[in-house]
């Protein structure tokens, strides 16, 4: 199995939060790649690189996206199904994204500070409403979540586990 990351706007595909999680994934045997979306500013444009790469993905994976990589994970998934999602600060029902409605392939798990002032939480808690099958855990952090690097790891381990749990069943 694989954790496929996207990563935010302002960001790069091996940043400290992606290289933290990755680290988690690979110690409890995942594989891992980071796409990278380095000057494309298009969120739209980064999704169609995200399902031309799923389109070459042989084994089962969990797509892991922040801010605009969420959007773009999310977007993805509604056309490759992945055995979950990992969303963080997920630039949900901004300005300039073509997505507006969005419905997700597979459980949906979102971390969220409640003091981002990139992408309002309350983005995240309207999506919640609209999809069942989604988890959301509000934190006290920024749009960055860098100073709250252990509960998101936290959290992300236990997407892991979970997905491995039902992948035996």
């Amino acid at each position: 199995m694989k954790v496929i990351f996207s990563h935010g706007l302002e960001s790069d595909p091996w940043g400290s939060k992606i290289k933290y999680l990755a680290s988690i994934a690979i110690e409890m045997g995942w594989d891992v790649d980071s796409i990278d979306y380095s000057g494309m500013r298009n969120p739209d444009d980064r999704v169609t690189k995200l399902v031309e790469y799923l389109n070459q993905e042989t084994q089962p994976f969990l797509l892991c996206g922040s801010s605009m990589g969420g959007y773009v994970s999310v977007v993805a998934s509604q056309y490759k199904k992945p055995l979950a999602l990992f969303l963080m600060a997920p630039a949900f029902y901004l300005t300039g994204y073509r997505d507006q409605i969005f419905s997700p392939n597979g459980k949906v798990t979102i971390i969220h500070g409640v003091s981002d002032d990139v992408v309002p939480f309350e983005n995240s808690q309207r999506f919640v409403r609209g999809h069942v099958d989604t988890e959301l855990h509000l934190i006290e952090s920024d749009h960055r979540l860098n100073d709250s690097l252990d509960l998101v790891g936290k959290v992300f381990r236990g997407v892991l586990v979970n997905v491995m749990q039902a992948d035996k069943n």
